[in-house]
């Protein structure tokens, strides 16, 4: 569905924001009278001394906002504490997200079933390992290998060893990283 794109009139947008400030850019926002939605699922707490349920972004590193593209309001929202950019096409303006969309997330979010996402990781990008006895090594995702477990191959002196961890405990880089 294409979306007339009227800069000047209000519209949802995607919001890239830095790792783990998902919450901080929310409240940035919403205290600068933005309209944002940060929708969250709940997930069983990782760490190992606890089994608690928290919160996580379903989306980690993005949140919506609603906003013209009026260059003082844009202005705002990417002045907003952990805020990267709007997210659109290389070339073109930041492209909007249908209001639906946006009404189905907030249903999805709302309801007690489990919501999954797809696949976040492919086969090449550059990942690093965060946490468990791999944590720090930075190498290449390999593929998944069932029960949210993925390889990870790292490339030394011309030769790769492979290293299996919890699909949790990987992040990809960004790509200026690489």
């Amino acid at each position: 569905m294409e979306l007339k794109i009227d800069p000047l009139k209000p519209a949802w947008y995607v919001l890239h924001v830095k790792s783990r400030f998902e919450n901080v850019v929310n409240d940035g926002l919403m205290n600068k009278s933005f309209e944002a939605f940060l929708p969250k699922i709940r997930v069983k707490s990782r760490r190992r001394d606890r089994h608690k349920m928290i919160d996580v972004p379903l989306f980690p590193g993005y949140l919506f906002v609603r906003t013209s593209l009026e260059p003082s309001l844009h202005l705002e929202v990417v002045k907003v504490v952990g805020a990267v950019r709007l997210i659109g096409n290389r070339t073109g303006p930041p492209v909007p997200v249908a209001d639906e969309v946006i009404s189905s997330l907030r249903v999805m979010v709302s309801a007690d079933g489990a919501v999954t996402t797809g696949a976040r990781l492919k086969r090449g990008d550059r990942v690093m390992v965060t946490a468990g006895p791999f944590a720090g090594i930075i190498g290449v995702f390999s593929r998944y290998r069932g029960k949210s477990r993925v390889v990870v191959n790292i490339d030394i002196l011309g030769q790769f060893a492979a290293v299996e961890v919890g699909e949790d405990d990987v992040e990809t880089l960004p790509k200026i990283l690489s």
